[in-house]
């Protein structure tokens, strides 16, 4: 048995599914409580969508782009990482027209903008490093099936698929915690024939995808030219094929030579969800000089395509959790699709199982 009766409380063994920002705050709350937590990511590192990509140039934050802070909670939590979170000069958004002129500056005298430095993922990597010390994190382990423990009926055991082709079968968990983009999500619980207690509410949630665009320009790094292009560091764009601007080089901690992350809309990438890599670039590349005015052929340019990366229709609530099955899930998707919203939902749910 997994459950250890003591005086103070019931140490139970939790299985996270998903290491972004929501399965790290899940997973470090029940850490932090007492009990024993096991972490089980597909990718090679913990981040999520706030990943960041390498490259000879510098890095791309290809994901989440920045946060805001307005729960209390969560500055408690960005408090214990001082030196990671920094403001970007980004405060000041430019609104853009499809031929890149300025309708409006959205400045936000409420909400700072936050990055993390040297990346985005250098946060959720800190806040893992607990669970990453006692080999509590299972990277490049995706979750097939979840099934009852073959031994312990009253327990769950979970099926993955490991590096190479080989498949382990991790045992004798007393909740299961799912912490994976809505659609991985619906589609592990339809594989392992779970049906949560309010699936209608679930079968609801809409995600749209989202094409994004990376490219370096390293010849504006060269005397008496600061910046390539436009004055400003980020925008938000009303291009029927771009939604988002940001220049990585003004990003604290980030190297000078000049980058962009472009991200298209729901819209666009919904209808070129599966075009080829080099077509979806050609494009993207095309509205970036249309918006920008920047012409040069960028020595660096490759996309990234995230399927589930804007929330349409969130759950309406910010976690979903049958205790009867030691069932649950959380993301940014319950609630919304910013960092802070899988944050939230993470913990909430972590408090909701203890």
């Amino acid at each position: 048995m997994t459950k250890t009766n003591t005086a103070k409380q019931t140490v139970q063994n939790f299985a996270i599914i998903g290491a972004g920002m929501a399965g790290i705050a899940c997973a470090r709350t029940l850490m932090q409580a007492g009990h024993r937590v096991t972490v089980f990511e597909k990718s090679r590192g913990p981040s999520g969508r706030m990943s960041t990509r390498n490259s000879a140039f510098g890095t791309f934050d290809h994901g989440a782009q920045y946060f805001t802070v307005r729960d209390a909670r969560f500055a408690q939590a960005l408090a214990t990482t001082p030196n990671i979170c920094k403001p970007w000069s980004a405060n000041a958004v430019r609104v853009l027209d499809a031929m890149g002129r300025v309708l409006e500056v959205a400045r936000n005298t409420e909400d700072k903008h936050w990055v993390a430095s040297p990346g985005m993922n250098a946060l959720v990597k800190a806040w893992a490093q607990p669970l990453t010390q006692i080999d509590s994190i299972h990277l490049e382990s995706k979750v097939f099936k979840i099934e009852r423990d073959t031994l312990h009926p009253e327990l769950w055991q979970l099926h993955s698929e490991e590096p190479e082709g080989a498949q382990s079968v991790f045992s004798g968990f007393d909740q299961v915690l799912l912490a994976l983009p809505f659609n991985q999500a619906i589609d592990l619980l339809r594989n392992s024939k779970i049906t949560m207690e309010n699936q209608a509410a679930l079968n609801k949630v809409q995600v749209a995808p989202c094409w994004t665009l990376m490219a370096a320009f390293p010849n504006a790094a060269q005397p008496g030219l600061i910046t390539l292009g436009p004055q400003w560091n980020a925008a938000r764009s009303v291009h029927h094929r771009v939604a988002w601007l940001a220049r990585e080089s003004s990003k604290p901690g980030r190297t000078h030579v000049e980058r962009w992350t472009v991200q298209a809309s729901a819209a666009w990438s919904q209808e070129h969800l599966e075009d080829a890599p080099d077509r979806v670039k050609a494009k993207l590349l095309k509205a970036f000089s249309e918006i920008t005015g920047i012409r040069a052929t960028p020595a660096h340019a490759e996309v990234h395509r995230w399927r589930y990366a804007k929330t349409l229709k969130p759950l309406g609530a910010t976690h979903m959790l049958s205790k009867k099955q030691g069932i649950g899930v959380c993301g940014d998707w319950c609630i919304g699709h910013r960092v802070e919203d899988a944050f939230i939902s993470g913990l909430e749910l972590a408090l909701d199982a203890l």
